[in-house]
């Protein structure tokens, strides 16, 4: 497609939960888009989120707090939408020390600390909250039907150079995730290795959170009729392929929270690579050649979390473009 044959405003790369995110509000703010992936939205790292709502991996606190804030905000609305996947769910994040009020606890409303008598053995301080979690499955479902009834298209189709893109559209919208260490030439986003077992589950309705724990991340994430158990957060590892050993201990450490989760049937072992960066790269560029593009990537463990408020910033930035010609 040339340049002078144009029939999209903008064009988004990913369609992970931020890229399809990023779409929807920029239909919303009048542009015709398309969105380009090299997977389907049931393909991405996004399909293995546990998808609590909670700002994990992510930086740099005070742009994260406030995109984290409008995010909630929106997913609270989605989860009085039938057919979204979002619901409220209440639980506990725990600490072996004593810990200060949450960066991000401003927009939350009934977060309190947890009386010390109520903690579990082992713990010295947490935070009693009830947040959104989306079901994976389906909320990347809605919010593909949700691009598509909008009038975008979604296509499998690999980038490999952004110039190259803006071919097709006077706006690029680069939300690669982790493709964007190569597409942008960034080796400041880097994969942290997620495993996560997903179990039937046993009656268990409060998520669990215990981010120090000395043998690795835990969580413990219900949605309903299965329970999402994690995790692990390795660094620069590239590997998707589940590791029985670490599944062990993934179990282990969440039965002891939660017991009636050490006899639960397993459903399901997966992995996922978090696109993790020093900061959050959320800017605009002029790209070589013509065209211009925003970055929108490194939001590591907390895509779901902080996708509405970048979606947001991302439209707003599109606005002002299109004002100033």
């Amino acid at each position: 497609m040339t340049r002078n044959t144009r029939t999209v405003e903008a064009l988004v790369i990913g369609a992970g939960v931020i890229g399809l995110s990023a779409a929807i509000r920029l239909q919303e703010a009048g542009l015709r888009v398309r969105v380009w992936t090299a997977a389907a939205p049931a393909e991405t790292t996004s399909a293995v989120a546990a998808a609590l709502w909670y700002p994990y991996l992510a930086y740099p606190a005070e742009r994260v707090a406030a995109w984290a804030q409008r995010t909630f905000a929106e997913l609270v609305r989605l989860a009085d939408e039938p057919g979204a996947g979002v619901h409220m769910v209440p639980g506990f994040e725990l600490w072996r020390r004593a810990v200060p009020y949450p960066s991000w606890g401003a927009g939350v409303p009934g977060l309190r600390r947890i009386p010390p008598a109520d903690l579990p053995a082992g713990y010295a301080d947490g935070h009693a909250v009830t947040v959104p979690v989306a079901r994976m499955g389906t909320y990347l479902g809605y919010l593909a039907d949700r691009f598509a009834a909008g009038g975008g298209r979604l296509e499998l189709r690999t980038v490999r150079v952004l110039s190259r893109a803006a071919h097709s559209a006077p706006l690029v919208v680069n939300c690669a995730g982790l493709g964007a260490r190569t597409l942008a030439s960034d080796e400041t986003v880097v994969p942290v290795r997620g495993q996560i077992v997903r179990v039937e589950n046993p009656g268990v309705e409060r998520f669990w959170l215990d981010d120090e724990h000395p043998e690795g991340l835990t969580y413990i994430v219900p949605r309903g009729d299965d329970c999402i158990l994690g995790g692990t957060a390795e660094k620069g590892e590239w590997s998707t392929t589940p590791e029985p050993e670490a599944a062990r201990g993934i179990v282990r450490r969440c039965a002891a929270l939660e017991p009636r989760l050490a006899e639960a049937r397993i459903l399901e072992h997966r992995v996922g690579l978090r696109p993790a960066r020093p900061s959050v790269r959320l800017e605009a560029a002029e790209l070589p050649g013509g065209g211009r593009v925003i970055h929108c990537y490194g939001h590591g463990g907390a895509g779901v979390t902080l996708s509405w408020g970048c979606a947001d910033e991302v439209a707003e930035i599109a606005k002002e473009w299109s004002a100033g010609g």
